[in-house]
């Protein structure tokens, strides 16, 4: 029996939908149009096509957006120069410095030099705070993502074992926090790439997410039938097409779902970040200091 697919690309079409007309209806009742200000540093094939997917996907929902492409060997306290004047722009509601950033920079600094109530990824030190103690401003998008993913395709984790491959503060913390509060209810095991015997983890998983990026990692022979499999990872193989951690063509047959690469995760964090983007517009409202809770 073939695997249901999670189709991010058509779940997020019908999300930002949903967006464009909220953002339809803050310009018409408030005269607010969300601003979404992407910093890419360098150029890059590949953060410039990230660029250009938001900026479509801005277009697409009625958002602005402004992209700042600032050479490769910029210091550091110049881009944080960059980011204070974003911050104290009306215009723009959000701000994503695009990742990664060169070994030079300190991507720390970076990241919470964004305002907290501009920082649309949700990835400096204050979201990640609230979202600990389970009062959000913006959860981080890629988490929110999968969520999503879930929830909209009727993916029960009350109760089940959700095994998170990688340890990242941009995906797998985030999402293990989400996946335990009250509302969710998931057990979670959150592994790396030190963790001893990985498959003695993922074949008791009754969910497998996996975000260590290693291409094709994730096998067969470590998934139990009928465990919902996403994959988070993004790889350019040589011969040009896409992959993601997961063996999709062996998993694919012992998976009861599995998200595919590309159009599962992938849309699905693009649309969060407009989401997150729009809430800070209609926050901007009540000013910058206010408190989501």
């Amino acid at each position: 029996m073939s695997p249901k697919i999670l189709d991010g690309k058509k779940l997020a079409q019908t999300i930002q939908g949903e967006i464009a007309a909220g953002v339809d209806e803050l310009v018409k009742e408030h005269g607010i149009r969300p601003g979404l200000a992407m910093v890419q540093v360098g150029v890059s094939t590949a953060n410039g096509l990230y660029v250009r997917g938001k900026r479509k996907a801005c277009a697409q929902v009625g958002m602005t957006s402004f992209a700042h492409e600032l050479p490769a060997d910029i210091s550091q306290s110049d881009l944080l120069g960059l980011i204070g004047q974003l911050n104290a722009d009306p215009a723009v509601h959000g701000i994503v410095v695009q990742h990664p950033l060169s070994h030079r920079f300190d991507e720390a600094a970076i990241v919470n030099a964004i305002a907290p109530h501009k920082d649309v990824e949700g990835l400096g030190a204050e979201n990640l705070s609230l979202l600990t103690v389970g009062r959000p401003r913006y959860i981080a998008c890629t988490p929110h993502g999968i969520q999503q993913l879930l929830l909209c395709n009727r993916i029960e984790v009350a109760g089940a074992h959700v095994v998170i491959v990688g340890r990242s503060n941009f995906v797998c913390k985030p999402l293990a926090l989400l996946l335990v509060e009250k509302d969710a209810d998931a057990t979670v095991t959150l592994c790396h790439s030190a963790t001893p015997d990985l498959t003695a983890l993922t074949r008791h998983a009754d969910v497998i997410v996996m975000a260590l990026g290693k291409a094709r990692m994730l096998t067969a022979v470590m998934v139990k039938r009928g465990a919902v499999v996403i994959d988070v990872g993004t790889h350019r193989l040589e011969d040009g097409s896409l992959a993601g951690d997961v063996d999709f063509e062996s998993v694919g047959k012992v998976a009861s779902a599995i998200s595919p690469v590309p159009g599962g995760v992938g849309p699905m964090t693009i649309t969060m970040l407009l989401y997150n983007t729009l809430k800070a517009a209609r926050d901007s409202k009540r000013g910058p200091c206010s408190q989501p809770f």
